[in-house]
Formats: structure tokens, sequence, C-alpha cells
């Protein structure tokens, strides 16, 4: 029986690529000379440092950009408050999500529902697994959840 499952995960390599992409744009700027700032990667963040709000607002939207043009979804990605320190460097937290949260599977799960084709869906491990008798109807619901608006960004992968 033909299935495919609906995930939201960002391309690691995509994001380490728009990463390095923004510190070379970074360390070419005028305004950031002889300043001290960082893009700090760890396992499911990106921690970002400068020594002002100002010049952290600057980092943050070159980061974004710079992930946005290499296709990484923004919708993946929690931007923390912005943390000030007694000397005044700033600092923000971006926090990878992977996966679908229970909220969202759900929504997903009820638009498969919705399209009333001959299709069952199942959450199982933050993704969605869809099955069905007909490749076509398979065709038919990832076309109905591409239109969704969702917090997550959605993909699609293992079709068989």
């Amino acid at each position: 029986m033909p299935s495919f499952d609906a995930v939201s995960e960002i391309d690691m390599a995509e994001l380490q690529n728009g990463v390095l992409q923004a510190r070379k744009e970074l360390s070419s700027r005028f305004d950031f000379k002889g300043s001290a700032w960082e893009i700090e990667e760890q396992k499911e963040m990106l921690v970002l440092h400068a020594e002002n709000d100002f010049k952290l607002k600057a980092i943050t939207e070159i980061l974004l950009k710079n992930l946005a043009k290499r296709g990484v979804s923004l919708k993946n990605l929690d931007l923390e408050k912005t943390e000030l320190s007694s000397v005044g460097r700033a600092r923000q937290e971006v926090k990878i999500r992977q996966g679908f949260e229970t909220e969202v599977a759900k929504q997903v799960v009820a638009a498969v529902k919705a399209v009333g084709l001959k299709t069952q869906a199942q959450i199982a491990d933050r993704k969605v697994r869809v099955s069905g008798k007909s490749r076509d109807d398979l065709q038919a619901v990832m076309q109905k959840l591409r239109t969704l608006d969702l917090p997550a960004a959605i993909t699609f992968n293992n079709f068989r």
C-alpha cells in the first residue's frame, strides 16, 4: 500500500551553509569591523552574541535573510527574547524545531480526513504517515497539505 511521511524538518546542511554565509557577510561589513560578535551553533539552537542590542538585531536580520535564501523555513525557528548583560552585551537564542508538535500533527491528520479520499493518517514519532490505495489520492492529499497555513513548515518524504 503506497504511503508517505509528512514531516517538519530543517535540512541541517542548508542551515549550516546559511550560518556560514551570514558569518562571511558580517565579517566583511564595515559597521562590524573591530566589534565582538558571534553566531554559535549548538545541538538544537543557535546562540547569537553582540556588543549591543542594535548590532544583535542586525545579526539576526542577516542570519534570517541568508537562511531564507538557502530554503530553510523560518517557521521552524523560534527567536527567543533578547537578553542584555550588565556590561551591555546582548545575547539571543534561536531554537530549531524538528518534527511536528502534537497539536500541529492533529491538524494535519484532520486535514487528511477532510480531503475525503480513501486515505489514513497516523501520528508516529513527530511525523504523520499517510497511506492509501492509490498514488493519485496520496498526491491529492499532498496538494491539500501544501495549502494549509500551519505554524510549522511541512515537507514530504518516504513516498513509496
